[in-house]
């Protein structure tokens, strides 16, 4: 459906125009249906509600794949046609994303809806800055592949679908399991952990652009995500599930993946 509205935003600029370059796009329509079309593909609010649903009926290898890889074609169109996309609709896509991405992911269990929610809140903030600062907006994406790349090696790894299947992360790796929660914590934005670093340079751009309104949603919101994160930590390295045991788990698995790439993500995503 997006890739569709891409084309007839494109076919009605060239009816309306005369030329198929969608990077000089002057008409009012196109340029809608073109920021829309990529919002969708990003899973922007409020064309989002496809990608928990994906997510959650793919395998963890594949939600690693459509939460990272799959944001660089979106992306890439965005910083093409940027001087066309309307810079009001962005503001209230990202404003209205990062509102629902924190929202969203508050009542629930599944560690890839948990993961979906993040990633449309996370884009959310990258819609914000991107009519406005395209370098915070290319520093924020990094960050934000680095973090989720982690974050989902973590996941393959424990084999964690659920949040009761984290509580039991630590008899594969201590470290692993430590890591881990420092990776939620730096996703939520706490410093001095990376993911402070882009939260923090975008509302204080919001703010010098006097957009002190939004800028104060967007922190809110942030505690949303805050949340549920914290409670993914919790249950990661504080708590075990509460069932009875008749065996003693082994100290140590053999690794089902190479950990080498794993610790290194996740050592970028937290102190970079």
């Amino acid at each position: 459906a997006a890739s569709a509205m891409i084309l007839f935003s494109s076919m009605i600029n060239a009816w309306q125009t005369g030329t198929w370059d969608i990077t000089q796009m002057t008409n009012i329509q196109s340029n809608i249906l073109l920021t829309m079309a990529l919002s969708m593909k990003l899973g922007l609010a409020p064309v989002h509600f496809w990608l928990p649903e994906v997510l959650q009926g793919s395998t963890l290898n594949t939600a690693l794949i459509m939460t990272t890889w799959q944001k660089l074609a979106p992306m890439s169109l965005i910083f093409m046609t940027i001087n066309n996309l309307s810079t009001t609709m962005l503001l209230l896509l990202g404003l209205v994303s990062a509102m629902l991405g924190g929202w969203g992911g508050l009542n629930q269990t599944q560690t890839r809806k948990m993961m979906a929610y993040s990633s449309i809140a996370h884009l959310g903030w990258m819609a914000t800055i991107s009519s406005i600062m395209t370098n915070i907006l290319i520093m924020n994406f990094l960050i934000y592949m680095i973090l989720t790349l982690s974050m989902f090696l973590s996941l393959i790894f424990s084999n964690s679908k659920t949040i009761q299947d984290t509580t039991t992360t630590w008899t594969l790796s201590p470290t692993i399991t430590i890591m881990m929660m420092l990776t939620l914590l730096s996703l939520g934005g706490l410093p001095p952990l990376t993911g402070f670093l882009p939260k923090w340079l975008i509302l204080e751009e919001l703010t010098s652009q006097n957009l002190t309104t939004m800028a104060m949603i967007m922190a809110m919101s942030a505690l949303l995500s805050l949340f549920f994160y914290l409670r993914l930590t919790y249950t990661t390295s504080l708590t075990l599930s509460p069932n009875t045991v008749f065996t003693k788990f082994k100290w140590r698995y053999k690794p089902m993946m190479p950990t080498q790439m794993m610790v290194t993500f996740t050592i970028m995503s937290i102190f970079l």
